[in-house]
């Protein structure tokens, strides 16, 4: 099947599914409402076979340091995936999955699956990553950028994380966890026995982002949007806090989104 755009419906609910381009989910209206920032900096993005930053770029492999591209100087970000042309698989009216093989410079072939699937009242993602061959330590998660405003008031977010990781001065986790601080951030938080978090556009709409991993990154230092990142370790993590993905053991998450209007 070809990787142009990919409109999935139902109810008053429309997203669109762009595995062109990174495999992001580039639109997710409720009716007028977009809730997904347009324009540079846009939509929903997977983020695999890391989340946040690696650094230096570097990370160890078994016995051998891997080197990434420097995309964010001086570390490397948010993976690979997200950067190259996704392949469709299958389509339905309410659901889309589309896959991408990892090569270079991911150093181990492999598959990621990404399935989107959208109800009337919240979407659903889920991603696997497999390898075609040797073990390899990954990590797997979402960037969506939602806008902070939808025409009334800014979003509100709440969310009650057990602790936050202290971030350093090069933006990386520093390995203590800390009481949670007062925002704006761009910081990893731990909620133990899956991630809770809402964001309400007061008088408009409730969202709420969950999933069964612990770990979420929150963003919100810039004007136009709030991102609430899911992900399956913290940043660095793959130093850090690896997953190995096996022949027999793939990594795989899950988040939900779901939301009723106010």
């Amino acid at each position: 099947m070809s990787n142009e755009d990919i409109t999935l419906t139902a109810g008053e609910a429309e997203a669109r599914v762009s595995p062109a381009n990174g495999g992001r989910i580039s639109s997710l209206k409720i009716g007028s409402l977009e809730l997904l920032r347009q324009g540079d900096r846009y939509g929903c993005f997977p983020m695999v076979p890391w989340c946040g930053r690696i650094r230096d770029g570097r990370f160890l492999d078994g016995g051998t340091v891997r080197q990434m591209p420097l995309n964010s100087p001086p570390h490397a970000i948010h993976g690979t995936a997200r950067d190259g042309a996704w392949r469709t698989a299958r389509v339905s009216e309410n659901e889309a999955v589309i896959t991408y093989e990892l090569t270079d410079p991911w150093p181990h072939p492999g598959r990621v699956t990404q399935i989107v699937a959208l109800a009337e009242d919240g979407l659903t993602l889920t991603m696997s990553v497999e390898t075609y061959d040797d073990s390899f330590p990954a990590q797997l998660g979402w960037h969506p950028w939602f806008h902070r405003n939808l025409g009334g008031e800014d979003v509100r977010l709440d969310f009650e994380p057990a602790w936050q990781e202290e971030r350093g001065a090069d933006h990386l986790p520093t390995g203590n966890r800390v009481d949670p601080r007062p925002g704006p951030w761009d910081d990893c938080f731990g909620m133990p026995g899956g991630l809770d978090v809402t964001l309400t556009w007061p008088g408009q709409l409730e969202l709420k982002v969950a999933s069964r991993e612990d770990w979420v990154v929150v963003y919100d230092e810039q004007a136009e949007a709030v991102c609430v990142e899911p992900q399956t370790g913290p940043p660095n993590g793959l130093n850090t806090l690896p997953r190995l993905v096996t022949p027999l053991d793939p990594l795989e998450a899950g988040t939900t989104w779901s939301w009723r209007r106010l």
